[in-house]
């Protein structure tokens, strides 16, 4: 059954979101937005991994519509989500003769669509561009809000844009090829959502526990509308991050800094989790939620294979990596907590002593091992 979140004809930086089992109505969508994609030409970007599964049909898909469709591939992997792989598709794009009418197709995960976007934003001054996210975390998050960006010398989306897709078509099929460690990642951000602004929808999901991990069709559909609403809502209300779209980032101001620490080893998801658990912990602390609040919110992370401790961590080191995050500013780094679930709000005066007894919490050491 097809879905769709329309688009906000108020907000000139909103688009529709499609939710489809395959990709066959991608160019019917495609010929509602009056892009005149005959005399376009596309390159679909994608990375190593996706081009196996998907490419050549989007591109069989596209080509008797289109111009022309290229396909660039770049090796799989956030270590490639950098400015040395924007520049070779800059490289790609102008030896391909791309002008400002043509248009870019990301293709693939979050760091795809992360790195196709800002190269749309940038190339030519700005071309337009579509995402087609193919894992969940993409789908429930990094596809929708129009934040483009790469990493900067391992320095989490540095270098970046705000740069709205025309589009965002969502085969969700494709969740299927995702292997587990993967598609359990993506709901962390689910997870998130829920947290920070809507508890029946987290009640939801732990109801539909089984159903969510056993990948059922009707119901993944369901958790992916339903995330994807509450992203909707924010950022078409706060598009260029000012206020409220700040609450997204639940998790991510520990997580991001134990993603570089571990040198990205651990998927984005993975370490989202361990900063929310580290947010509820100092939530709990600071006596805004129950006993019974926290210790829920982070065990619940576990049925869904995702991580409630780390080992072989500094935990100093990574409250230092927080002050190199792009979310700091003079008067302190914008941390999101919550009051309770479904509620998160922004602070700005949680200290460095508070983020290292909640990395502390969640430090899984030697001594742990022999108890």
């Amino acid at each position: 059954m097809s879905n769709r979140l329309p688009v906000n004809k108020d907000r000139k930086f909103c688009y529709d979101i499609v939710f489809e089992q395959d990709f066959s109505k991608l160019t019917e969508e495609l010929n509602k937005l009056d892009l005149d994609i005959q005399n376009r030409k596309i390159c679909i970007v994608t990375d190593s991994n996706v081009e196996k599964l998907y490419a050549k049909e989007v591109q069989n898909l596209l080509t008797p519509n289109c111009a022309a469709v290229e396909i660039y591939a770049f090796p799989a992997g956030e270590e490639h989500k950098n400015l040395e792989t924007v520049q070779k598709l800059y490289e790609y794009l102008i030896q391909k003769h791309f002008t400002r009418k043509d248009m870019l197709f990301a293709l693939g995960g979050g760091v795809v669509g992360d790195l196709t976007g800002f190269c749309a934003a940038t190339y030519l001054r700005g071309i337009d561009f579509i995402q087609i996210p193919t894992t969940l975390l993409a789908q429930v998050d990094s596809s929708i809000g129009g934040k483009t960006g790469v990493d900067f010398s391992q320095y989490k989306n540095m270098v970046g844009a705000f740069h709205m897709p025309r589009l965002v078509y969502m085969n969700l099929s494709t969740l299927k090829d995702l292997d587990g460690r993967q598609y359990f990642a993506g709901m962390a951000e689910v997870l998130k959502s829920a947290l920070l602004k809507d508890a029946s929808f987290y009640e939801w999901l732990i109801t539909n526990l089984y159903e969510i991990c056993d990948r059922e069709p009707e119901v993944v559909e369901e958790m992916v509308l339903n995330t994807c609403t509450i992203k909707k809502n924010i950022v078409e209300k706060d598009p260029y991050e000012k206020g409220d779209r700040a609450l997204l980032n639940l998790g991510h101001t520990l997580g991001h800094a134990i993603e570089k620490y571990k040198n990205f080893q651990l998927l984005h998801g993975e370490c989202v989790a361990l900063g929310t658990v580290c947010a509820a912990y100092i939530s709990w602390k600071r006596q805004l939620l129950s006993d019974d609040e926290y210790y829920e919110i982070r065990d619940m992370f576990v049925p869904f294979n995702l991580p409630i401790t780390i080992d072989e961590i500094e935990p100093e080191e990574i409250v230092k990596l927080t002050h190199s995050d792009k979310k700091m500013e003079q008067d302190g780094i914008k941390f999101i907590l919550l009051k309770k679930v479904g509620k998160a709000f922004m602070d700005k005066t949680v200290t460095d002593d508070e983020m290292l007894a909640a990395i502390k919490e969640i430090h899984f050491t030697e001594e742990d091992m022999k108890a």
